[in-house]
């Protein structure tokens, strides 16, 4: 780990990581142990650091470039691994994490791609006023969207909402019962307004990276239902087949479109 915290450094102050250490499309895991499963996925790969909630590993999908980085748990430490990596120029984002479905006909299992986020994280609000939309990149929602038809999972897509706090920010009771003002009726608001789930880091890495012009997108495995209280934890390696697949439909799509002179992807483009 580099004793510096110059943000000009080329080993970074927290992901001790360099531009040499990780590929243009990183997946962003919470849980430092779920580094190991998504790499099992991979060709190869090799770990390139570790240093508090964040592990790096490097490798290859299908013969594309990719890389892990954990970011621990809630968007702050995210929004540092973001950071990080744009500095050493990471310009692709695809969070791999679980979530709390909250409409009824989501299982437990299921796959949910996000297309927008509510930012009730506080992290993004620092970066930038509050009605400003935290919103996935629409390339790489297709390339999640792609992954998951192939792959013959059960998916959806939609709007997600970030929570800072996974007690009462998302409506359940604290210590002892506690009630945090307006949690009863959280989930009951957010399901009439078809938000699709619950999690903690995906407007912040949107909202990120709409400010520096970077991809960013999200997918997240159902672990339980708030309506119908089930609750099992299902479909992790699911989320990341699926991420990873993407990262390389990505690079495809970039072959693609460089061959027909276009700026965006479009349905006037195949990738087969």
């Amino acid at each position: 780990m580099t004793d510096s915290e110059d943000p000009n450094d080329e080993t970074q102050y927290h992901l001790a990581v360099g531009p040499d250490d990780v590929a243009d499309s990183v997946l962003l895991p919470g849980d430092p142990d779920r580094v190991d499963k998504i790499t099992a996925l991979w060709d190869d790969h090799e770990e390139r650091a570790a240093h508090r909630e964040y592990r790096t590993a490097t490798g290859t999908y299908e013969g594309t470039p990719i890389s892990v980085t954990s970011t621990g748990i809630g968007s702050p430490s995210a929004a540092i691994a973001v950071e990080e990596l744009a500095r050493v120029g990471v310009d692709t984002f695809i969070r791999v994490g679980s979530c709390g479905a909250i409409q009824p006909e989501m299982d437990v299992g299921d796959l949910v791609i996000t297309s927008g986020a509510v930012r009730q994280e506080g992290t993004s609000k620092e970066y930038v006023r509050e009605d400003y939309p935290a919103v996935a990149d629409g390339e790489v929602v297709s390339a999640l969207v792609a992954a998951a038809e192939r792959l013959g999972y059960d998916y959806h897509v939609g709007l997600t909402m970030s929570a800072d706090s996974f007690y009462a920010g998302q409506g359940r009771a604290g210590f002892e019962g506690f009630t945090a003002a307006g949690s009863e009726s959280l989930v009951e608001e957010l399901r009439d307004a078809n938000v699709k789930n619950i999690e903690m880091e995906a407007a912040a890495l949107l909202t990120l990276a709409n400010v520096y012009g970077l991809r960013a997108g999200a997918v997240c495995s159902v672990y339980a239902n708030r309506v119908t209280g089930e609750f099992r934890t299902e479909g992790e390696s699911r989320a990341a087949e699926v991420a990873s697949l993407a990262v390389h439909l990505l690079a495809k799509m970039e072959a693609v479109k460089e061959e027909a002179g276009a700026d965006r992807w479009h349905a006037g483009l195949s990738i087969e």
